[in-house]
């Protein structure tokens, strides 16, 4: 086992809304997995998990997970999310701080910074808080550099300034900041501008074994549902309308045209693999708009699911032999290597713009598969696009300057796609290990433990706090 150069143990409690299938879910259980293999303990906290709908660390025992059931919904007839994750977490925090639960070294909270004040004083322990983005730039949907973008009235507006207000002022109690990228980084400097300090920047990491083809049971029946000698493009994403997935079936729709009639080929498929909760409106009305898009482009199609989802899929008209795209809803952590490792797999396609990091190209290059992704947010610091070093392509998201790209990607010689990989799990291994992540939080964390006992200057004001998001979160309820 791994072993950290300090020789303290920390005893650290992990908080994260909802401990799902994402990049953002992946990121805190790599983090755990890596500060675990530090020699530290962790105990992950959640308001919700679902063993049908999550990573299998979080099942399997590997991690030990805490998820009291809220008395408070997601939402209110699909409004006041924020809200409600903010009531959901002050009641999760309840739980953590009720008399007999054992006393943590240091917290990390990651997403919603609505806790940092009581678990600073109440909690009395330091804060370690980690942004993967402002919510205030999110809740208006895809964030543009430079361009903010207000969606609704008056009665938006008011409702919103005052839980902007509480996410910058929650976020400035933190005693260390962490960003998941510079992007990031240089983002929450704009927008929150009473924060004085520069969030550290410590990228997601991923446990690189993980994507190995040791680790693959091709017996497996799942895995067999989803590997195939016929040339593949792959996207790993949410099936959410911010990810820009159309983008990949109308870009593969024209490279198809411009094969010639005679290539091998012409036989591609596009898998578009990610998570997908029947819960959440944005999932259910993106598949059916994905799968209205591959119709318009006289493409054929067929949706999977692992044994172990308890997803129904509707009665679509699909074509189950040889489909032209395969939507893979919810997919295993074995599938996904299966796919990623597959000498079939020709690329993988990051359509999202401006993401905060993307943790989608990182796992391309820990198995060497090019990536084609936009020339925006996260992914510029993780895929390298110039000959030298290359272990990608980064385009304007436009169907045609993507197809473009794609039949030279496509069409590299076996030297060149060698040299590529060689380069991609290089900057992988060095910059974007579970390893280099887990060491840059455990600095944090001690950074943080460091500055000795927390002094209580907010006690009535986090107290009144948590007081009026209950009262608000059952007004709504």
């Amino acid at each position: 086992m791994t072993t950290s150069t300090n020789q303290r143990k920390l005893r650290i409690a992990f908080i994260h809304p909802d401990l799902g299938i994402g990049g953002a879910e992946r990121l805190v259980v790599d983090a755990a997995l890596g500060l675990q293999k530090l020699g530290h303990s962790v105990d992950i906290y959640t308001s919700h998990h679902d063993p049908k709908h999550c990573f299998e660390e979080t099942r399997d025992g590997t991690l030990s997970i805490h998820a009291p059931k809220p008395p408070f919904p997601r939402s209110f007839k699909g409004k006041f999310h924020i809200l409600f994750a903010n009531a959901r977490q002050l009641h999760l925090i309840t739980h953590l701080l009720r008399p007999g639960v054992p006393k943590y070294d240091v917290f990390f909270v990651d997403q919603l910074s609505t806790s940092v004040p009581l678990l600073r004083t109440i909690g009395k322990t330091r804060v370690v808080f980690y942004c993967h983005f402002p919510d205030k730039l999110l809740a208006d949907g895809a964030y543009v550099e430079g361009k903010i973008r207000r969606k609704g009235g008056l009665l938006k507006s008011i409702y919103r300034y005052p839980v902007d207000k509480l996410e910058e002022v929650t976020t400035r109690q933190s005693d260390m900041i962490l960003a998941n990228s510079k992007f990031t980084g240089r983002v929450f400097k704009a927008h929150f501008p009473s924060i004085g300090t520069d969030p550290t920047v410590v990228y997601p990491g991923i446990n690189l074994a993980a994507y190995t083809t040791t680790t693959i049971d091709t017996t497996d029946a799942d895995v067999q549902q989803v590997i195939s000698e016929r040339p593949t493009l792959l996207s790993l994403n949410r099936f959410e309308k911010k990810k820009n997935t159309v983008l990949a079936i109308d870009a593969f729709a024209l490279l198809l045209n411009k094969l010639p009639d005679n290539s091998p080929l012409k036989n591609m498929r596009l898998v578009l693999a990610g998570g997908y909760d029947p819960r959440l409106e944005d999932n259910m009305m993106t598949l059916v708009q994905l799968i209205d898009r591959v119709k318009k482009n006289s493409l054929t199609y067929n949706i999977i699911k692992p044994s172990t989802s308890p997803v129904n899929i509707p009665p679509f008209n699909t074509s189950e032999e040889n489909p032209s795209i395969l939507f893979l809803l919810n997919f295993t952590t074995p599938q996904r290597s299966a796919l990623l490792s597959a000498t079939s797999t020709l690329a993988l396609l990051y359509t999202p713009s401006n993401e905060h990091f993307g943790i989608g190209p990182v796992e391309a290059m820990v198995c060497g598969v090019p990536v084609l992704a936009c020339n925006s947010g996260g992914p510029t610091e993780s895929v390298v696009d110039t000959d030298k070093g290359r272990t990608g392509w980064l385009r304007e998201p436009e169907p045609k300057l993507w197809a473009e790209t794609l039949l030279t990607v496509v069409g590299m010689s076996d030297a060149e796609r060698k040299a590529l990989s060689e380069c991609a799990q290089r900057r992988a291994r060095d910059l974007f290990g579970m390893e280099a992540m887990a060491a840059g939080i455990e600095g944090a964390l001690f950074k943080a433990v460091d500055m000795g006992p927390v002094t209580v200057p907010f006690v009535v004001w986090s107290v009144l706090l948590a007081g009026l998001f209950v009262i608000l979160a059952y007004v709504f309820s």
